[in-house]
Order: structure tokens, then C-alpha cells, then sequence
């Protein structure tokens, strides 16, 4: 199949050379959104037939198939906001009918159209979308301290929404330039405003904005954060694991060819806080048993600027793990006695090359050695295990970070 990509903007008499007018004119199938059809809808031939693109898009590629063999188009023409390989529609046509022919005519997109505005180079902006997208990528550009971030929005990540999120996480020194309805001379409108401001307003759609920080001082995360400054379970400084731990235990679960970490019996959230600091493009799931820990881990997430990590409460032996992503990476920080059971239960979706790490405390006046339980499970399930590591700290006793894969 063959499809013409025509780029647009919001105005509402769009301009387009001779060569794209011609192809308009004798064109018979054409498609878009309704916003698309709205702006258009005047210059499509009087016998046009109109797709509207909403979702499934399955649905949508049914009918294109559909409409081109019963009438044996030559090419269906599709309306598409701004640059079309800019998380645009061309990119969906290459994925869903990889050896479609496609003819592009692109606009300027929202982002650049935005920079225009503002008279601001955007060859260094970090460009994040958000439309029909979660969080993950935006967080990884606050972790990173990204000075100029480019974000295109949609109804649910609102300017308001991403404005709040960032004040939560303790990101304050950015400020938002905020572009409407871009391209259209009767509603363009481009504001600057604080966070604070930009989390109490409501803006009209479509938009996109553009963050740039505010501060010229490096402001990278700690590479270790002192236990002080995490907030405890009961004040108990014993449940956490001790920043030199914490920080052995992360080269041990080898984070930086992970994509999936599985943090079980996170108790502060001390190792998954810190691996979403040192390490931003995982994603992390973090388990625990009790309750009162859910708003202990928000509370140093947000602390410590660690937006994005999920955090589910309840036994992990009774969980539901079949919809979550396969982990390549898993730390036990507590097992209640029942590692053999979560390890097993880990293996049922551990990647082929994964790893799993659990430190174990040499202590004379534990009841259950750990390092013994670790030893007869790893035998029980096949894994092999790698040299462990031992630690003192100071007066404390002997810690050894212990390490197997399959």
C-alpha cells in the first residue's frame, strides 16, 4: 500500500504548495483526526471518503486495507499534526505495515513551532513525549538533571499534571514555556510561567511546553545517600541497608546492562531510591509486606527526587507477578524465612541472563543463617553462585553480598 502523509498545524486555513494541493484534489480516501478533518474538510474533492484515526488502531489499518483493495486506490492520504516521523503518524504506518510506501510532507512540529515563538535554539533540547505514554522517560530527564526538556503533552499528562509531578520529586528549578494551539493566529498563545504557577491553572489542548532549568550549578544525585537521610521504619536504624552495603549491592546486581530490577522486601526503599538515582533507565517494581512501609518509600522517593518506582504491598507469595515486566536484575532484601519459595517463584519469570543478589548479615545470635538457606536453596534450584563479597563496617558485624544466576 501507498500512503500520503500530509504535516499540518492548527491553522485553520493551512497552506500547501502546488505540488500537495494537486495531490488533494485528485485524491479519494483520506484520513486523520477529527481535529485533521475540521481544518481540511474544505479542500477534500466533493466525493471524499474520510477515515477517522482513533483507537484501536488496528481497527483504523482494517479499513485502509479494506478501502484500498475494494476500489483499488493507488494511495490513501492521511493529515497528520506537524513532522510525521516526529512521534507522528508515519512511524505507526512503518510499524504496523513495515513494506508500506510512504510520501512525506512534513510541517514544523509543535516543539520547534514553540522555539520559534520563543526565539530559543533547540538543537540541545531533550525532546519526551507524553502522549499516550507514562512517566518513565519524562522521570529519566529529571534523574538526569536535563537542562532544556521538550515535552508534547496530551489530556492526561497536562501541563498541570507534569508541573505537580516535578514540584512532588523536589524539582523546582525549571521554568515552563507553554505553547497553544500553535499555529493558529486567532488562538496562539505562548506563556511563561513557574511550576507553581503552571500546577494551579488549566491550559487548552492541543499543547507542548518547553522546561529549562533555571540553576547553572551541577546538581547530579549523590553517588550514595547517608542513611540519616532516609525516613525509617519505627526509627529502627537497623532496617535499612547501610550506604556502603547499598552501593556494593547495586555493582552486584550489574545495573548498568540491567533493564528490570525487582526489589523484594524493600522495606525504606533505600536500594531501589538508590538505583533510580544511579541508574535511571531502569524500571523498578519494589515489594514489601507491610503496609506501613508504602508511605515510608513515597516519602524518601519524593525525598530524594526518585519519581517512577512501582511499588506494590502484600505477600509476594501471593501476588499476582504475570503482567509485570520480566525482571533481569532481582534483590532480596527480606524473605521471612521463605527465600526458598521467593526464589522459586522469582525463577518462574527471571530473564534467561538474570541475576539475583541477597545480603546476609554473620551474626552470632541469628536463629536461621542465611547465607546456609541462600547455599541449600541455590543448590535445590540449579543456580549457580558467584563468589560472595564480605563487608565490616566499622563495628558492626560481617555483611557478605551473595550473587547467583541460573
Amino acid at each position: 500500500m501507498k500512503f500520503i502523509v500530509i504535516g499540518i498545524t492548527d491553522h485553520p486555513k493551512p497552506f500547501f504548495p502546488p505540488e500537495v494541493l494537486d495531490t488533494i484534489r485528485h485524491g479519494k480516501i483520506f484520513s486523520g483526526g477529527k481535529r485533521h478533518h475540521k481544518i481540511v474538510g474544505s479542500l477534500l474533492p466533493a466525493d471524499a471518503e474520510w477515515i477517522d484515526i482513533t483507537t484501536p488502531l488496528d481497527d483504523v489499518f482494517e479499513q485502509y486495507t479494506l478501502k484500498a483493495k475494494s476500489q483499488k486506490l493507488t494511495a490513501i492520504i492521511i493529515f497528520a499534526s506537524g513532522d510525521p516521523l516526529f512521534y507522528g503518524f508515519a512511524n505507526t504506518i512503518q510499524r504496523k505495515m513495515a513494506d508500506a510506501e510512504i510520501v512525506l510532507y512534513p510541517a514544523f512540529n509543535s516543539l520547534q513551532m514553540l522555539a520559534h515563538g520563543l526565539v530559543m535554539p533547540y538543537h540541545d533540547m531533550r525532546i519526551v513525549s507524553l502522549t499516550g505514554r507514562p512517566w518513565p522517560e519524562f522521570d529519566r530527564a529529571l534523574i538526569e538533571r536535563t537542562r532544556k526538556i521538550g515535552v508534547l503533552t496530551d489530556r492526561e499528562h497536562t501541563p498541570a499534571a507534569i508541573a505537580q509531578r516535578m514540584l512532588d520529586y523536589g524539582y523546582k528549578d525549571y521554568t515552563m514555556h507553554m505553547g497553544e494551539h500553535l499555529g493558529n493566529p486567532e488562538r496562539e498563545r505562548i506563556t511563561t510561567l513557574t511550576l507553581e504557577e503552571a500546577a494551579q491553572q488549566a491550559f487548552d489542548y492541543p499543547n507542548c511546553l518547553i522546561l529549562v532549568s533555571t540553576t547553572t550549578v551541577d546538581s547530579a544525585p549523590p553517588f550514595g545517600i547517608p542513611e540519616r537521610d532516609f525516613a525509617l521504619l519505627d526509627r529502627r536504624e537497623k532496617m535499612i541497608t547501610k550506604m556502603p552495603v547499598r552501593l556494593l549491592t547495586l555493582q552486584a546486581l550489574d545495573l548498568p546492562h540491567r533493564q528490570v530490577l525487582w526489589d523484594i522486601g524493600f522495606c525504606t526503599g533505600s536500594v531501589s531510591i538508590e538505583a533510580r538515582l544511579q541508574f535511571p533507565h531502569l524500571h523498578i517494581e519494589a515489594f514489601e509486606i507491610r503496609p506501613a512501609c508504602e508511605a515510608i518509600i513515597q516519602e524518601n522517593a519524593r525525598r530524594h527526587g526518585a519519581p517512577g518506582i512501582e511499588v506494590h504491598i502484600g505477600d509476594f507469595l501471593a501476588a499476582d507477578i504475570s503482567t509485570l515486566p520480566r525482571p533481569d536484575a532481582v534483590f532480596i532484601g527480606g524473605h521471612g524465612g521463605q527465600l526458598k519459595d521467593i526464589m522459586a517463584k522469582v525463577l518462574t519469570v527471571l530473564a534467561p541472563h538474570g541475576c539475583i543478589v541477597m545480603n546476609s548479615v554473620k551474626a552470632p545470635k541469628v536463629l536461621v543463617d542465611s547465607h546456609q538457606l541462600w547455599d541449600e536453596t541455590c543448590q535445590e534450584l540449579h543456580l549457580t553462585q558467584d563468589n560472595p563479597t564480605r563487608i565490616i563496617l566499622n563495628d558492626n558485624h560481617p555483611i557478605e553480598i551473595l550473587r547467583c544466576r541460573r
